[in-house]
């Protein structure tokens, strides 16, 4: 059954159907708002509330854009206004935060037992939380250009250009934090 029909089964009255639209984006939305906000708590009060929202307002959804950027949206827009982020600004916090944990000394990380998973997820989390939901967004969840400028608000060629960035970014601190050999990267 095509997105479309179940909104529409929604909209009619069956509201269980709209079950399928929580189990289905789920992951992502908490993956967007943990981004975003910061801690995990905070972003499943985001989730819940943009359920809430999309659920409220399903009438208004067109199906110009597929159902997720639509919900996707809905929680970025929450957790911004949750958190009052300044996410496209640019703060050098992070790093900061994580200066101890660079030194020689203070950081011991067997990286034979770390995967990749959890270096990503540890760099990801050492970026400026706009980077690293672009980052999240195009290649953990496949969206395109044009789809992330329609979650965000970014104009495409922005969009492209951050992604740019945030790629560079990364590698910077991957090569930074890790020895990229160690952990399968070239």
């Amino acid at each position: 059954m095509k997105e479309n029909q179940r909104v529409q089964q929604v909209l009619s009255g069956n509201t269980s159907a709209f079950a399928y639209f929580v189990e289905t984006y789920q992951d992502m939305a908490i993956t967007i708002a943990h981004r975003i906000c910061g801690n995990m708590q905070d972003a499943e009060d985001v989730v819940q509330e943009s359920y809430v929202k999309a659920y409220r307002n399903l009438h208004s959804f067109r199906s110009e854009s597929k159902f997720s950027t639509w919900l996707y949206r809905i929680v970025y827009n929450t957790a911004i206004t949750q958190t009052k982020t300044r996410m496209w600004m640019g703060s050098q916090e992070t790093e900061i935060e994580h200066a101890s944990e660079l030194s020689e000394n203070t950081l011991e990380i067997n990286l034979e037992e770390m995967d990749r998973k959890e270096v990503v997820s540890d760099i990801l989390q050492r970026m400026q939380k706009g980077d690293a939901l672009l980052l999240t967004l195009y290649y953990m969840e496949d969206n395109p250009v044009k789809e992330i400028a329609k979650i965000t608000g970014l104009n495409e060629p922005n969009v492209k250009v951050k992604l740019f960035r945030a790629r560079k970014m990364f590698k910077e601190l991957l090569v930074e934090c890790y020895s990229m050999e160690d952990v399968g990267f070239s």
